[in-house]
């Protein structure tokens, strides 16, 4: 099976020096996340005329600038609902279908590259969605420095990078570290939610996720495709051929 493209891969974190901040609120055991290692390494893709433009003009209105300050999500999105975490949202066709078929729930979604951020902010004009907004920045930098504890009912994390050779397994982005992290801000009752349709990662990701003391698994080891994550054009062709993809859905408890 092919990797998917490199689009969530990360380069050498220059604050390499600078321990993570601790959420507030916690009395878990807290596993400081690795600064030194990423999952996605920034590359100069193709940007589109009109890619360039949705970041010039529709980044301000539907962008979060990065901050070391805590987000008052409530007050972003103008209203309380339920807050959903993606990381890594590629080009953003799902998340765009996933935030128009919900829009009882706000979405808050992460991506370094910038191709898929003008794809998403397109796509949330043209939806005229009110209930997502997109930071561009490393994920774990803004679990560090920009969520409160206890603020989100659920994650995303859709066909991250498999890092299929097995020298590069440490570059995955779901390892202990973030799953802990990704826990502090997980409300009681909130879930994770990943895919992947390499195999050997999904066997580490159920690994990584049953061994988190304060998730539960909402299923025997994989749980069948929610209704709520749509078929991606790329699992459509994978599917065809016979590849597998596996759905990961843990709740915290």
């Amino acid at each position: 099976m092919a990797s998917l493209p490199a689009h969530k891969q990360r380069p050498k974190n220059p604050d390499a020096d600078n321990p993570p901040d601790r959420p507030a609120c916690s009395n878990h055991d807290y596993r400081p996340m690795n600064p030194t290692i990423r999952s996605f390494v920034l590359r100069q893709g193709r940007l589109s005329d009109a890619q360039r433009r949705a970041c010039e003009t529709l980044l301000p209105k539907y962008g979060v600038a990065f901050t070391h300050n805590l987000l008052d999500l409530n007050q972003i999105f103008g209203r309380s609902a339920p807050k959903i975490l993606e990381i890594g949202f590629g080009m953003g066709e799902s998340t765009a279908a996933i935030a128009h078929s919900h829009p009882q729930n706000d979405y808050l979604a992460i991506e370094v590259h910038t191709p898929g951020v003008g794809s998403l902010l397109n796509q949330i004009e043209k939806l005229e969605l009110t209930n997502l907004r997109i930071i561009q920045h490393d994920a774990v930098e803004v679990l560090q420095h920009m969520l409160p504890a206890s603020c989100l009912q659920g994650v995303h994390i859709f066909f991250p990078d498999p890092w299929p050779k097995a020298r590069h397994h440490k570059r995955r982005l779901i390892q202990p570290a973030l799953v802990n992290r990704l826990c502090e801000h997980l409300m009681t009752g909130g879930y994770i939610h990943a895919a992947t349709d390499w195999e050997n990662y999904a066997e580490q990701i159920l690994q990584v996720l049953n061994q988190e003391p304060r998730l539960t698994n909402t299923t025997a080891d994989y749980a069948p495709r929610p209704a709520y994550r749509p078929l991606t054009k790329f699992e459509q062709r994978g599917l065809k051929l016979g590849h597998g993809v596996w759905d990961l859905i843990f709740a915290k408890i």
